[in-house]
């Protein structure tokens, strides 16, 4: 058994209660993303211009809304994630949406035994190296997933945003950058479902850059560009302010989402 299971089986029960509401919520808007509104947000469009016709495999893929808009944009697509509740839901949408995605259930570190096969891009988004307690094993997956010349592509919020406690109204400068310990919160509702009659149990890490980037060199992946970007796509946190380039902190202090794109050898 592994010493971390515990805290992924925290984390797969809340996951696994979030997916209905998520699927129910203006946030995720099924109704327009069915009628063909993409999911994806103009950096990550930005960074992954063409994918038509190379494999792609979307890590963390919640329910699935990335893996299949890139689906419609010609990708041949995986998505894994270990919630069985996403993995039904973006198998639903996938069948009625009429596309070709596959989706596997199962733990992110464990994905190169789920799929059984090399990837041109490798592609995780928005709030997903915080449930990782240790990022290396994670960068090796990512490696021996992805064919040689292959593309990998993250776009993530900002560890700078994770040294607050949003539990608290204002919000607590409270978690240390690269934060050795487990960090444990419980909340009502979902960033998504603010009013869902659910509590949130989360069990997550901080990581710095510089152990993301790291932990990516090591495992043998050569790092193209690592941006930083003071507006999210997502108003997600408390008291953003909407500009046109997205939604950003009124004071403009710190980046709130950051892009890294490495490729092997």
């Amino acid at each position: 058994m592994n010493m971390y299971d515990s805290y992924f089986n925290v984390n797969k029960a809340t996951w696994d209660l979030k997916a209905g509401y998520h699927a129910a919520s203006a946030f995720y808007d099924l109704d327009a993303f069915k009628s063909g509104k993409s999911s994806l947000n103009s950096y990550e469009l930005g960074a992954l211009s063409d994918v038509a016709g190379k494999s792609l495999l979307h890590l963390q893929c919640h329910f699935g809304q990335d893996t299949l808009s890139w689906s419609r944009l010609g990708a041949q697509c995986v998505g894994v994630d270990f919630s069985h509740k996403a993995i039904e839901i973006a198998k639903s949408l996938n069948k009625e949406l009429a596309l070709e995605a596959r989706f596997f259930c199962g733990n992110v570190l464990d994905t190169a035994q789920l799929v059984n096969e090399k990837f041109d891009i490798v592609y995780t988004s928005y709030g997903v190296v915080g449930w990782l307690p240790d990022l290396k094993p994670w960068a090796a997956m990512i490696a021996n997933c992805l064919k040689p010349g292959g593309t990998f592509y993250m776009v993530e919020f900002h560890p700078l945003v994770w040294m607050f406690d949003y539990t608290k109204q204002p919000a607590v400068l409270k978690y240390a950058y690269n934060e050795t310990q487990m960090i444990y919160e419980e909340y009502k509702g979902t960033y998504a479902a603010p009013e869902a009659p659910m509590i949130s149990k989360e069990c997550t890490w901080n990581h710095g850059l510089g152990t993301v980037v790291n932990a990516l060199i090591e495992a043998g992946l050569k790092v193209e560009f690592l941006r930083e970007h003071d507006a999210s796509p997502y108003d997600i946190l408390p008291e953003l302010i909407k500009t046109e380039s997205g939604f950003k902190t009124k004071d403009k202090l710190y980046p709130l989402i950051y892009e890294l794109k490495a490729t092997t050898a």
